[in-house]
């Protein structure tokens, strides 16, 4: 029996029975082992069900503890691999090269910021361009989170960091990031509780030396909000990007009308909608919504396979619209390295699935994924959190956009600057290749 991420379950239904001359030893035998039959199918969907949700309550359950333990350790234990299939890298995706779109605007926006900060909060910021702090940032709220935070800067240096985040996201990109703060703080008004949750509890990392020709990158991490931003040259990953919110929009008081991930949901939506109703069969690989993304932290090395529907079997008219979610997701970057995004997306774009649970009324709660070889996009509504409520809501929504294939964090582009240079006194030196290449 090998249950599927989504949770199905694949099963053979021998069973070890009396035979006589028509394959039973008699009526009784047959009887019963046709009842059995008939209730192994339903047995093993709700021995994968079950097994699924504990699986996952475990998990949710250790980064709810947050700290330094459990789920991250356990994840860090492992080399970084990357978001697979089958537990097997697709190589030769990605590749060093020039994109002709300038990085010297985020250089300089990392610069002038970390050269705001003090000896000590210097110490707690920068990481080497390998270093672990990576792969360490949390989507819920407690978590023991590394780097200095808006709550701890002074004016000058808040200012500073969100010129960091302006030169690196685009307006959408920088517009949606600051109105998550902004509902985080919403939330800690709604509960009461200012220590977990508020819009100044946001935690910037930078790894690396800001460099026109080093790799180098940084770290937005909070609740709801995580982005890793990797600058090779003019190359840049902005993955993995985890977004989310509870609430998703501020109905009344000083934040009223502050709305997020509108066009994720409904671009989704209509996506679906748009399939025939045969596509739409295909698609589905679920009836309810997960209560959590597949990949979120500490996930890193996830095998999730191909499911739903194969985007080589659409027409133009929904190709082009599932181009326009994807471009909502990627359109988060600055806008001249989504556009080299969107090209790296569509040059594998009849190796893309679409995938769906939920329903699709207008007032549904639902879960989809977009994934190729070099692109995993997932969106779920969830169940509330800190707005307690019955199952799940379009008020709390977790989406995630990651580089599978190992390109999460620019680790292929970081290994490929590796093997081709020695650095010797901050200088690159070409290693030496063997005879005949």
């Amino acid at each position: 029996m090998e249950a599927s991420p989504a949770g199905t379950v694949e099963c053979s239904a021998s069973d070890d029975i009396g035979t006589d001359n028509t394959g039973y030893e008699d009526t009784d035998t047959r009887n019963r082992a046709m009842r059995r039959r008939a209730l192994w199918p339903l047995t093993m969907i709700l021995i994968g069900v079950v097994g699924y949700a504990a699986s996952t309550l475990v998990v949710d359950a250790a980064q709810q503890r947050g700290g330094r333990g459990n789920a991250e350790a356990q994840a860090l234990a492992e080399p970084f691999k990357g978001v697979t299939t089958d537990g097997n890298v697709v190589p030769d995706l990605f590749r060093i090269e020039a994109t002709g779109v300038s990085t010297e605007p985020v250089k300089a926006a990392a610069e002038r910021f970390l050269d705001s900060l003090s000896d000590e909060q210097r110490a707690r910021t920068v990481y080497p361009i390998d270093d672990d702090e990576w792969r360490k940032w949390q989507n819920i709220h407690r978590y023991d989170r590394q780097g200095v935070s808006r709550r701890e800067m002074s004016r000058e240096q808040e200012e500073l960091a969100f010129e960091l985040l302006r030169a690196g996201l685009s307006a959408q990109g920088f517009a949606k990031a600051r109105d998550i703060m902004i509902l985080n703080g919403v939330i800690a008004d709604m509960v009461g509780n200012q220590e977990e949750y508020g819009e100044d509890l946001y935690f910037f990392t930078v790894m690396g030396t800001p460099s026109s020709t080093e790799p180098w990158g940084w770290q937005l991490d909070g609740h709801h909000l995580v982005i890793n931003y990797f600058v090779l040259g003019d190359q840049v990953v902005m993955t993995p990007t985890f977004m989310g919110s509870e609430p998703v929009r501020a109905d009344s008081g000083p934040r009223a009308g502050v709305r997020v991930f509108g066009p994720e949901e409904a671009k989704g939506l209509a996506m679906m909608r748009s399939l025939t109703p045969l596509q739409q069969v295909v698609a589905t690989i679920g009836d309810e919504p997960i209560r959590q993304v597949l990949t979120p932290a500490f996930r890193d090395n996830y095998e999730l396979r191909y499911e739903g529907l194969r985007v080589s079997g659409l027409d133009e008219t929904q190709e082009a619209a599932l181009l326009d979610l994807i471009g909502e997701y990627v359109g988060n970057m600055d806008d001249g390295h989504a556009a080299v995004r969107m090209e790296e997306i569509e040059a594998h774009i009849d190796d893309t699935w679409f995938a769906w649970m939920g329903g699709t009324d207008d007032d549904s709660v639902f879960y989809y994924r977009i994934h190729s070889p070099v692109l995993l996009i997932e969106f779920d509504h969830q169940g509330g959190v800190a707005l307690q409520t019955d199952g799940m809501t379009r008020n709390h929504i977790h989406t995630v956009i990651r580089t599978p294939n190992g390109n999460d964090y620019g680790k292929d582009l970081l290994r490929q600057h590796h093997e081709e240079f020695d650095h010797v006194d901050g200088r690159h030196v070409p290693r030496a290749r063997p005879a005949g290449r």
